[in-house]
């Protein structure tokens, strides 16, 4: 049972809040004690004035931290911003150290959520089990277009291998695959499991399926672009459940009319935050680049699911709440990747 002095009066506000978040951190909220306020908008510099009494405001992937909304946090006496999710890029770190907000984040929930469904989105491109489904039920039963490839034998190039991308060069060497690699440091235990580490060039160059799973950074912005897709195969296939902009959209529309990319499945898009987890079922969507990726037949979109586990769900609640925890009452989080600021 938790301590539950320090933080039965610390209020923690919530925002881009789903039903599901709020099912899951009610839930463990009860050896915690805290306090909640759940809004549904996202946090950014007009939202941020919700913000009343409140000691911590707990932000998902799309919410907007930037300097401007760091220093009404600053203002309003905020004390930490717990990210609910490993990528940070959405956070100006630099602004938060400098107004004494302490800033943690979620490192490792679930990488097998991730990588499981990085391998979902594979095969379902490759043996086109969605469109299988659909047409049985109209009592369809012809296979013509659904033929697939042995995924036995082919290379699949892993573009970051933290804990995300060790889980599926796992799963890929259990279908058979040859694994190729890259990472600005080597993991040692991953070449003793098979996997090659090479430069990136190369895995552009040999690969028949290539899958992201680093961070966005200033180098890893638009890592897929016109000059990389120029020197991979043709009709690659392309995964990407890490971040929107590890891909130049216009890019890879361009690719995939020209044929060089055969397939693509994506998880994330640079513009998602506009769109993704709501219904727009009755929208006209204004986002041209979306609706073109969606018009391809060989192109898979999913609204950022890749985490949506129920063990990823509970690993993202205790370890936001112990985070909290550890920083109101001025300890250091055991874990250091949480900690940002």
């Amino acid at each position: 049972m938790k301590n539950t002095k320090l933080s039965l009066n610390s209020k923690v506000a919530f925002f881009s809040t789903q039903a599901y978040d709020k099912v899951f951190f009610e839930k463990y909220n009860t050896d915690f004690g805290f306090e909640f306020d759940f809004f549904e908008t996202q946090l950014n510099e007009q939202t941020v004035k919700l913000i009343s009494n409140t000691d911590v405001v707990c932000v998902f992937v799309n919410d907007v931290v930037n300097a401007s909304v760091i220093k009404e946090l600053a203002e309003r006496k905020v004390k930490i911003i717990a990210l609910r999710c490993a990528g940070f890029n959405n956070v100006d770190l630099e602004t938060a150290k400098k107004m004494g907000i302490r800033v943690c984040r979620v490192p490792a929930y679930s990488p097998q959520a991730v990588a499981e469904h990085a391998m979902a989105m594979i095969l379902t491109l490759n043996r086109k089990t969605h469109k299988a489904y659909n047409r049985v039920r109209e009592q369809n039963f012809s296979l013509n277009g659904l033929l697939g490839f042995d995924l036995h034998g082919k290379t699949v190039g892993i573009i970051g291998t933290g804990n995300i991308g060790k889980a599926f060069a796992k799963i890929v060497t259990g279908f058979g695959c040859k694994v190729l690699a890259f990472d600005i440091v080597t993991n040692i235990e991953m070449e003793e499991e098979g996997v090659t580490f090479v430069p990136l060039e190369n895995i552009f160059k040999e690969s028949d399926i290539i899958s992201l799973h680093c961070p966005l950074n200033e180098k890893t912005k638009y890592i897929i672009d016109e000059k990389s897709l120029s020197l991979m195969k043709n009709n690659v296939m392309i995964i990407n459940t890490s971040r929107g902009a590890l891909i130049q959209t216009s890019d890879v529309i361009q690719a995939l009319k020209q044929g060089k990319v055969g397939y693509l499945g994506i998880d994330v898009y640079e513009q998602e935050e506009k769109l993704f987890f709501k219904d727009h079922s009755e929208d006209i969507i204004q986002d041209d680049a979306i609706q073109r990726l969606m018009s391809f037949p060989n192109v898979l979109v999913t609204a950022h699911q890749a985490f949506f586990t129920d063990e990823a769900l509970t690993q993202i609640a205790l370890v936001t709440f112990n985070n909290i925890e550890s920083l109101l009452a001025q300890n250091d989080i055991d874990n250091k990747a949480a900690l940002l600021a």
